[in-house]
């Protein structure tokens, strides 16, 4: 049967399905009738024949699709779709569990495992870790300096060391301002192995020197050290006192510039080097350096040298005194390491402080940033301000200022009394015998000496003013009586046989020139917030009197409620002139603790201070205690109570303004009192500032 081929682009037919061209059978045609292929579509008819003729099927006619309808076909294939990917997830899941339980089990060959941790790389790989947020974007290694991502950085390492180490040597390198970072390695050797090397480095040394004294050489003083050196070791390491080891030492110095980072760099080694402990730089190996210093506890160096256990000790890195709490308010800066003091005084075992400083030195200006930042974390704060101070502060926060003088409206009664504490048990008698007996010590202060009769008639007669104004040792709660006044107390001594003279000297401060300021009803209330008693416009004489009234007043108030305070004395050596307010003073400072009160005492006479007989108890009852610029004659005083070091007393003989030693407890720090602007214009009293703040 004759048939053609087609190949290569020509038409393939067959003379046998020539007849069958009703229904032709194409096999793949394009839109165009063209083949998908690029040739002609087979089965066509031949020349002159013409198909067979189809009807076409007749359309149907569309139905009418209303919007609600179009609508709901939408939602249900949305609701379709989302099964789908629903149940498509669910089966992820399930597969996933698959292959973990079957690498589990071990079903899976040794293929497919491999397969599952490679896919399991690639995904970690994707995801952020901590070592793309600390890693340098980029790293520049040079001959002896390393560039990293803009900083400059410089590694040495110590490679020889003095023959005796000073303690706390480290100090210097650990404090210096400047970004570094500093890797010690310890590795720790076997005392028998070194005790063999040691005999024969004995045995040799002693042959040199037997050898020298043989031929009549002048002795080697380094040799007979080296000796004695080896054979001290030997003692220890054999009695078990010594280990040894061989310690390395690596410092990496960072900076901004090259010109800072070369400067930083030889300021270390003269540190070092002045201490006899020699540095070398690690040209053509920063990167090992480098690497020695991370936190990665390698040592890619190996620059060792040998020590005991003595000289070790002394390379311990963490000497520096720091007073950094997460409570608390700031005090000022460390100017060993620039840290801040950051401190709770209520956290000590009492939150009493003493400030010792020379005029013009500071005390006021840190004192009073301590109030202010007091303030805000809702502390009270009671003022004895004897210079007027602390007005301007006053008004700046809405405190209370009250001025005490004699021509001034505000009265405070000494002959009130307290009212029970909350929770306390009281026993009948006991706030009036206590009031009575800080009494009997105003009246010493006011009257002067009195001979033994005077002093009980005094006694006397205090328990029956009370007794007239119906208070007696019967009763728990005196406070909702009327207390006397001091025109009572004159009237019952002058009625009383023997008290004449009593009663003519009490008369000064009843109807005399300082009549009005003590024998008045009280008429001060102690607020919350900040409140501050002015004595300035009071007479000298008066002053000792007023600062024991006011504090006999503030402790009964303080003894009623319990709240975080802190009461300020300022100038208190003027209190301390006298012996029965010096101690009431330290009654109130010993007292304080269990009433939540911390006393602050203020003087620049720091002798006087001392030598009153309650003026060192006061300072060891006090927790805290700074200390800025002292006069020279009060430095052996202050050395003998704090035992202060000689590199302590020339700081504070050469302290700046605001800069002293800080005191918290058994740690103790230097310190540099500073403000904010606007706390510097606060707080100031230099009286150019003052006068120029006026101008404004």
């Amino acid at each position: 049967m004759p048939e053609t081929l087609a190949k290569n682009g020509v038409v393939e037919t067959k003379a046998a399905d020539a007849a069958k061209t009703a229904v032709p059978a194409v096999s793949a045609v394009s839109a165009n009738g063209a083949s998908a292929n690029g040739t002609v579509p087979t089965g066509l008819p031949p020349d002159g024949v013409k198909p067979a003729e189809t009807k076409p099927a007749e359309a149907k006619p569309k139905a009418k699709k209303w919007f609600l309808d179009s609508l709901k076909e939408q939602w249900e294939a949305h609701v379709a779709k989302n099964k789908t990917q629903a149940e498509a997830s669910k089966a992820g899941e399930a597969a996933g569990k698959t292959i973990q339980a079957a690498v589990a089990d071990d079903k899976i060959s040794a293929a497919e495992r491999q397969e599952v941790l490679q896919a399991e790389k690639v995904f970690n790989e994707g995801l952020a870790s901590i070592r793309d947020l600390i890693a340098p974007s980029a790293m520049d290694i040079e001959y002896d300096k390393i560039k990293l991502s803009g900083m400059y950085v410089k590694s040495m390492h110590v490679f020889t060391y003095p023959r005796y180490l000073d303690t706390n040597w480290m100090s210097p390198i650990v404090n210096f301002d400047a970004t570094m970072d500093i890797a010690q390695f310890i590795y720790p050797i076997d005392s028998a192995a070194i005790m063999k090397v040691l005999r024969r480095k004995v045995a040799q040394m002693q042959s040199s020197i037997r050898m020298d004294t043989e031929k009549g050489n002048v002795r080697d003083p380094a040799i007979e050290t080296a000796l004695q050196d080896a054979e001290q070791l030997r003692t220890e390491l054999q009695r078990g006192q010594e280990k040894f080891f061989q310690f390395a030492m690596y410092i990496t110095i960072y900076a901004k510039s090259r010109k800072s980072l070369q400067k930083q760099s030889k300021h270390i080694e003269s540190l070092l080097g002045g201490k006899l402990i020699l540095t070398r730089g690690t040209e053509l190996q920063c990167e090992q350096a480098f690497n020695s210093t991370l936190p990665l506890c390698l040592d890619e160096l190996g620059v060792v040298r040998n020590m005991n256990t003595s000289p070790l000790s002394s390379t311990f890195p963490f000497t520096t005194a720091s007073l950094t709490s997460n409570d608390g308010i700031l005090y000022g800066l460390n100017r060993h390491n620039d840290s801040l003091i950051i401190f709770d005084r209520f956290s000590l075992e009492n939150a009493n402080s003493v400030v010792f400083a020379k005029s013009g030195a500071g005390k006021s200006y840190a004192v009073k940033l301590e109030v202010l930042r007091s303030l805000m974390f809702g502390t009270d704060v009671i003022i004895i301000d004897p210079e007027n101070e602390y007005e301007n502060l006053t008004q700046t926060v809405g405190g209370t200022y009250l001025k005490v003088s004699l021509t001034s409206d505000r009265r405070i009664n000494p002959f009130d009394l307290p009212k029970p504490i909350k929770d306390e048990e009281v026993q009948p008698g006991d706030l009036l015998r206590s009031n009575i007996i800080n009494l009997q010590g105003l009246l010493k202060i006011m009257l002067g000496q009195m001979t033994p009769l005077e002093d009980s008639l005094l006694d006397k007669a205090l328990n029956d003013v009370y007794r007239i104004k119906g208070i007696t040792m019967d009763l728990v709660d005196p406070s909702d009586k009327t207390p006397p006044t001091m025109e009572d107390l004159e009237s019952i001594l002058s009625s009383m046989e023997g008290a004449q003279s009593l009663a003519q000297r009490l008369q000064k401060f009843t109807t005399g020139t300082y009549g009005g300021i003590f024998n008045k009803p009280t008429n001060v209330n102690l607020e919350s917030g900040l409140m501050v008693f002015c004595i300035r416009d009071l007479e000298d004489a008066l002053r000792p009197i007023a600062m024991y009234v006011i504090l006999n007043y503030i402790w009964t108030r303080i003894r009623t409620e319990l709240k975080r305070r802190i009461l300020i004395v300022d100038e208190a050596w003027s209190i301390m002139q006298h012996e029965d307010s010096a101690k009431f003073l330290f009654g109130l400072v010993k007292r304080a603790r269990k009433y939540y009160l911390g006393v602050t005492t203020i003087t620049q006479d720091v002798e006087d201070f001392v030598n009153n007989g309650y003026g060192k108890p006061i300072i060891t009852n006090s927790s805290m205690q700074l200390l800025l610029k002292q006069a020279p004659s009060a430095m052996e005083v202050l050395t003998k109570i704090f035992n202060l070091t000689e590199g302590e007393k020339y700081m504070l003989l050469n302290s700046g303004v605001g800069q002293g030693l800080f005191f918290a407890g058994l740690k103790h720090v230097a310190i540099q009192v500073i403000a904010s602007f606007a706390e510097d214009k606060l707080v100031t009293t230099n009286p150019e500032e003052v006068l120029k703040a006026k101008g404004q």
